[in-house]
């Protein structure tokens, strides 16, 4: 037990000292926040203006079309079709609506033409459509008599208020939001898993080709090495969260006291207030604060920590054995992908399945499957998930680990003295019977 302590402060004394790892600890934050504000700037940019030649053989549709900051719509029906095809070739024009004169609206529907050299966006296009067929409806009305004004009239908009069952007012894009936040925890997770699992992988590399491992594991086990280096460099990552938790919230506090949201579940605005300010943006600020000091903060931030831990110690068992198993970071290329692949899976079922429907089968399956369930989970958690379903996740992740550790201790043990040979898959199976 002694000799692995040693193992764990070395593993953990070595990274924390590391420039990079005390310089990206405090520019990581600002690293994001800062890639937050560029896209937000990039978003409000104006898209250079496109002028679109229209040419309607009809007459009925050019007025339809009104330019704005992005589009520009050129009449120009009266100028000869090919002239205006050249001058797109010419790049002239950014594309040329063409709408040809039929009998009736039936045909016209299947022969209205988009020319432009580059392909427009699925947008445009469909905005495009929205015009002439809201047209087209309304002379089909015409045509059958109906009067339009009243069809108008009797189109009902529909805007749901949200409700709790307390009796205050909900917000609408709330469920965007913990996604966002459970998101960033998932994608945290396999961030750290990759960054943290390659250090280790490279760790055992350098040891073993610079054959220091040969010394070292005349004093230690190669289990209890390999665990050093796991338990070592999880601990620098924990710091390094913790560091960026505090940040976090100490800038939620700020934000708190800056627009006047107690902190708590009881805290904030009362309810009448909160519902006459619904509409006023600094209100609706107060609102959305205080809803996120009602998310389950404390589980979040705790299964991160747990879930980190469980999943950081199952993969990292993989990229420690894969180390031991190649002499340089080039080989090792075709163990990496099956052990990525999990993580990516994770990230994809998380955005796609628990946004639409946290609590659904596919959701909670793959909750609770070890290899998938540190990203899936913390991206469910904000969403409300019962304590046994967390706990069962997290036994069946850690009962994985133990089980996957054996095994990739008899690859490490094995490899970790191999030299001048490049392993293969039946070639590391070969190893486990070892």
């Amino acid at each position: 037990m002694n000799k692995l302590l040693l193992i764990i402060k070395r593993e953990f004394i070595a990274k924390v000292r590391n420039k990079s790892f005390i310089v990206m600890t405090f520019l990581s934050p600002l690293l994001f926040v800062a890639i937050g504000v560029f896209v937000g700037y990039l978003s409000t940019m104006k898209a250079d203006l496109k002028t679109i030649a229209i040419h309607d053989e009809t007459g009925r549709f050019v007025h339809e079309f009104k330019s704005d900051k992005e589009y520009k719509y050129v009449d120009l029906s009266q100028v000869d079709l090919k002239i205006l095809k050249d001058s797109i070739v010419k790049e002239s024009y950014e594309g040329l609506l063409i709408i040809p004169k039929v009998a009736d609206n039936t045909k016209l529907q299947k022969g209205i033409q988009y020319v432009s050299n580059d392909s427009p966006s699925v947008g445009f296009i469909d905005d495009l459509q929205d015009i002439i067929a809201k047209k087209i409806t309304t002379e089909n009305f015409q045509n059958a008599g109906l009067d339009t004004l009243k069809i108008n009239n009797a189109k009902a908009d529909v805007s749901i208020n949200l409700a709790k069952a307390s009796g205050e007012e909900a917000l609408k894009g709330l469920n965007e939001i913990k996604i966002i936040i459970g998101g960033a925890f998932g994608y945290l997770i396999m961030m750290f898993i990759i960054l943290y699992g390659n250090m280790v992988m490279r760790s055992v590399i350098e040891e073993k080709t610079s054959r220091i491992i040969e010394v070292i594991i005349s004093s230690v086990k190669p289990f209890q090495l390999m665990m050093g280096k796991i338990i070592g460099t999880s601990l620098a990552g924990i710091l390094q969260f913790l560091i960026w938790a505090l940040l976090g919230l100490s800038a939620m506090f700020v934000l708190s006291t800056m627009f006047g949201v107690h902190m708590g579940a009881t805290g904030g605005v009362q309810g009448q207030a909160m519902q006459a300010a619904q509409h006023v943006d600094g209100n609706e600020i107060q609102m959305y604060i205080k809803e996120l000091w009602n998310l389950p903060i404390a589980t979040i931030l705790i299964s991160f920590i747990i879930y980190f831990i469980g999943g950081y110690f199952l993969y990292s068992s993989f990229y420690a054995s894969i180390g031991a198993a190649v002499d340089n970071e080039t080989d090792s290329q075709q163990f990496l992908l099956p052990i990525i692949m999990p993580l990516i899976l994770g990230v994809y079922i998380g955005f796609f399945t628990v946004m639409n429907d946290p609590h659904g089968t596919v959701a909670t399956v793959f909750s609770m499957i070890p290899l998938t369930s540190p990203i899936v989970m913390m991206m469910r958690i904000p969403f409300g998930v019962p304590l046994w379903q967390i706990i069962l996740s997290m036994v069946l992740l850690f009962g994985t680990f133990f089980g996957v550790v054996w095994f990739a201790a008899k690859i490490y043990r094995v490899g970790i003295l191999m030299y001048g040979k490049k392993p293969t898959w039946k070639e590391l199976i070969k190893w486990l019977k070892y």
